[in-house]
C-alpha cells in the first residue's frame, strides 16, 4: 500500500479510536486491535504529528503512581473524520472503475 495512503488511514483510525471519550496510548492500541495492528513507536509518532496539527489536545495526569496522557479530539479532529468519509466515497468509486473488468468476467 502506498505509504502516504496508509499514513492518512492511520491518522484517522487514531481519531476514531478517540473520538468518543478521552483516551491513552496502551488504551488506542487495544481499541484498534480488532480492526488493525499498530506498534506502539507507530501510535506516538501519529499522536505527536496530530497534536501539531491541531486535531487533538493532550493532558498529563497521574494515574497509578505515573503520569498518564490523555488525548482529547479537537473539532479539527472531527472535521478529518468527516472529510475522510466524503474522501472514501471517491476511494470506493476509483476502486470499482478499477475492477469492473475483474466483475464483468465473473
Amino acid at each position: 500500500m502506498d505509504t502516504q495512503l496508509k499514513r492518512g488511514l492511520l491518522d484517522v483510525c487514531v481519531l476514531a479510536a478517540i473520538k468518543s471519550e478521552d483516551s491513552y496510548g496502551y488504551k488506542i492500541i487495544k481499541d484498534m486491535m480488532p480492526y488493525i495492528e499498530l506498534s506502539e513507536s507507530t501510535l506516538y509518532t501519529i499522536l505527536k504529528r496530530l497534536e501539531t496539527a491541531n486535531m487533538l489536545t493532550v493532558r498529563t495526569t497521574e494515574h497509578g503512581g505515573r503520569l498518564r496522557k490523555y488525548y482529547r479530539i479537537t473539532g479539527l479532529g472531527l472535521k478529518r473524520i468527516e472529510d475522510f468519509k466524503d474522501e472514501w466515497k471517491e476511494i470506493l468509486s476509483i476502486y470499482r472503475f478499477v475492477t469492473r473488468e475483474d466483475n464483468e468476467n465473473e
